[in-house]
């Protein structure tokens, strides 16, 4: 006898035909699959609809813009539009549903009423500086919305107003911790903070080490994207990720979009329940295993694409082309991303030139001027290389990081 539909079966038919009834681009893509919403009763029956890619979605927004038709038609209006890398425009409005697993989120990493927290994401075009603040307010924090950079600032405000949050990456934190200390500062005597939050780049087991047994902080590692907000967090092990609540999260075959076993690698799907941008079944471009058959608990293991996340933001190779376009000088580039001192990424930009230059050292920094425009990341080092270094075909990005 078949299973009962349980509460998240329910929701996503729910939302299903909602989508398919205010979005044309979900409309399309259900149509040309030859499914009906009445087919998607169950998460197991989304294997029906094809995955569509963040690539996908730039060429959508390009034939369709600003939104490739995934704005939903019912939606009130709208309270903000984001710039994600891509570049993706991203409408966001009144739902709930982001904020609320948020929230959620941020109260399992201990955060509550009362708590002053630093928010250190960027609340410039992307969205994660204000989902952070919301979930923050969501639980009674009071936020100091500071960004990033400013790191005596910080330090200042952190004394100042008794901070005993912290949200952002952990390369962000351990910049302020190693900064302070060498201003002879006590992190762990003259500091309130208690707990954090990290997301946006990977937290390697000698970071967490440092933070949890040095200066004795509650961490959380979660798991996000510009599009759909928080996925998953740190589980009981801390060796894995939790799926959180109220999100379809599928592991499948990046071939043929059918999941893969325990275990098993696979790129990491995700249907969110957004009324305001509904996309079903996005393909992340991350890879990942599912650590048991539960399937609520994941490991992520690297990149379906050549895309490299650099402190926090990923860097697609289509933008350093572009800024390569407007150097004719230059003939070939190759971003390479180490973390020497285990903190913080480092982005050397190794270039090949067509033609002798007499100032290296202007075109270096027009050139890195260029690239961190488009990518938002500031660039470490120019390498110039002899030609023929960079082979026709290399990556245009290549990750060399260890996480030890």
């Amino acid at each position: 006898m078949p299973t009962q539909p349980n509460s998240l079966d329910r929701e996503l038919a729910k939302f299903v035909k909602h989508a398919y009834a205010s979005a044309p681009a979900v409309k399309r893509i259900f149509d040309d699959a030859g499914v009906k919403p009445r087919d998607i009763r169950r998460v197991a029956d989304l294997e029906r609809v094809p995955v569509t890619s963040k690539d996908r979605l730039v060429e959508l927004q390009k034939a369709a813009p600003p939104f490739g038709g995934f704005r939903s038609e019912k939606a009130k209006r709208l309270k903000h539009i984001f710039l994600s890398p891509g570049p993706l425009y991203e409408p966001h409005g009144a739902e709930k549903s982001l904020v609320r697993t948020a929230a959620r989120i941020f109260r399992i990493a201990g955060f509550t009423r009362g708590d002053i927290a630093l928010n250190t994401l960027s609340y410039h075009l992307v969205p994660a500086g204000l989902l952070l603040d919301a979930g923050l307010q969501a639980v009674g924090a009071t936020v100091i919305p500071s960004g990033v950079g400013n790191t005596e600032l910080q330090i200042k405000m952190m004394l100042d107003l008794k901070v005993t949050g912290y949200a952002g990456t952990p390369s962000f934190l351990m910049t302020i911790i190693k900064k302070a200390e060498e201003m002879r500062l006590d992190f762990k005597k003259q500091f309130a903070l208690r707990h954090t939050l990290f997301t946006a780049e990977p937290y390697p087991p000698s970071l967490r080490a440092q933070f949890e047994g040095v200066y004795g902080l509650k961490t959380t590692n979660v798991y996000a994207t510009a599009e759909l907000g928080f996925l998953a967090y740190d589980d009981e092990t801390k060796r894995a990720l939790q799926i959180a609540e109220g999100i379809v999260v599928e592991i499948v075959d990046p071939a043929t979009g059918k999941r893969v076993g325990a275990r098993e690698p696979g790129e990491v799907v995700v249907t969110t329940f957004n009324e305001t941008y509904p996309l079903i079944r996005l393909g992340t471009g991350d890879m990942a295993v599912c650590t048991d058959e539960t399937r609520e608990r994941i490991m992520l293991v690297g990149r379906v694409g050549d895309a490299v996340k650099v402190r926090g933001m990923f860097v697609h190779p289509n933008q350093i082309k572009f800024a390569l376009a407007q150097f004719p000088a230059i003939a070939r580039v190759q971003g390479i991303v180490t973390r020497p001192d285990n903190v913080r990424d480092h982005l050397t930009l190794k270039v090949e030139l067509a033609q002798d230059v007499p100032d290296r050292a202007k075109l270096s920094q027009e050139f890195s001027e260029a690239v961190r425009g488009l990518i938002r990341v500031s660039v470490d080092q120019i390498e110039f290389a002899p030609a023929g270094t960079i082979a026709a075909d290399a990556k245009p990005i290549v990750d060399e990081r260890k996480w030890e």
